[in-house]
């Protein structure tokens, strides 16, 4: 379900980062690429960089998918010249030249082209591939209806939309756009209106494969993963402390068990007293351990 496999080094591409991409996208246009075909076949990936290679003590994580997931989060923090460093480096680029090609098509709004090249991805579920085609077609009607061309309008709906036989009801909910344009079916004008092509490709990004499009910020959601794990797994936190580190596992000392009383109520003096008593029990009980 991944992308199909890229042989030109990352040096050779040539990559555009338009501002509302938020700088974490490379792009290339198909002429560029077409104009780069004759050296493709002299690019090789470096000997070290097999499919299979691993990283880590646990030989769990695989090197190329590590490489690429890093290579997305310094785009995303706005390093692009050291992602594009990286990529050269280590020969692994973060997107295949197809899907390269298919994110400048988006950002172009070249909305036929992107059909045709979405379906040379060589996605396995053939429901994701109409689920993402009717995203990017419909982005084509509306941009029709914004122009007031609703013969066209009409026709990419007919011919394009619906035989995808996929979200019927929005299908209808289209329709209503032609036949009433100024009531938009009862809906919301965020919910049917032409999106910017950052928006799309976010997406396009959340239901194609991760293989094909890295989710965004992927590296810092596993870190945050791992943070959560540690915190969990602390025999002695504290829930007041509130910052933990990168450079070091979490561990709470036995200093951080709460042994003063902030607070003591005078209602309930009995409950507050059995309150009290659990707390000092529980904190020594884990100090003898």
């Amino acid at each position: 379900m991944g992308g199909v496999a890229d042989d030109e080094p990352p040096s050779k591409r040539v990559k555009v980062f338009p501002a509302e991409l938020r700088g974490i996208l490379s792009f290339q246009t198909s002429s560029e690429l077409a104009s780069c075909s004759s050296t493709d076949s002299m690019a090789r990936p470096l000997p070290s960089q097999g499919e299979d290679e691993v990283v880590g003590s646990k030989a769990v994580v695989k090197k190329t998918e590590f490489v690429r997931i890093i290579a997305e989060a310094l785009y995303s923090l706005g390093y692009k010249r050291t992602s594009e460093l990286l990529e050269e480096e280590s020969g692994i680029p973060l997107h295949s030249s197809l899907v390269t090609i298919f994110m400048q098509q988006i950002h172009d709004c070249n909305w036929d082209e992107s059909v045709e090249t979405l379906n040379k991805l060589g996605l396995v579920d053939d429901v994701i591939v109409k689920l993402a085609s009717f995203i990017i077609l419909e982005q084509k009607f509306f941009k029709l209806l914004s122009e007031d061309n609703f013969m066209d309008a009409l026709k990419t709906l007919r011919t394009q939309i619906a035989p995808l036989s996929v979200k019927n009801d929005r299908v209808r909910e289209l329709s209503s756009c032609i036949v009433s344009p100024q009531h938009n079916g009862g809906k919301s004008a965020t919910d049917l209106r032409l999106k910017l092509p950052s928006e799309l490709l976010e997406e396009l990004q959340r239901l194609l494969p991760p293989a094909v499009m890295i989710p965004e910020n992927r590296l810092v959601h596993l870190v945050e993963q791992a943070l959560d794990l540690q915190r969990d797994a602390c025999k002695y936190h504290n829930s007041l402390v509130m910052e933990m580190s990168l450079l070091s596992d979490h561990q709470c000392g036995r200093d951080q068990i709460p042994s003063q009383t902030i607070q003591v109520g005078y209602r309930d003096t009995g409950s507050n007293l059995f309150n009290l008593v659990s707390v000092c029990t529980f904190s020594l009980v884990l100090l003898l351990k």
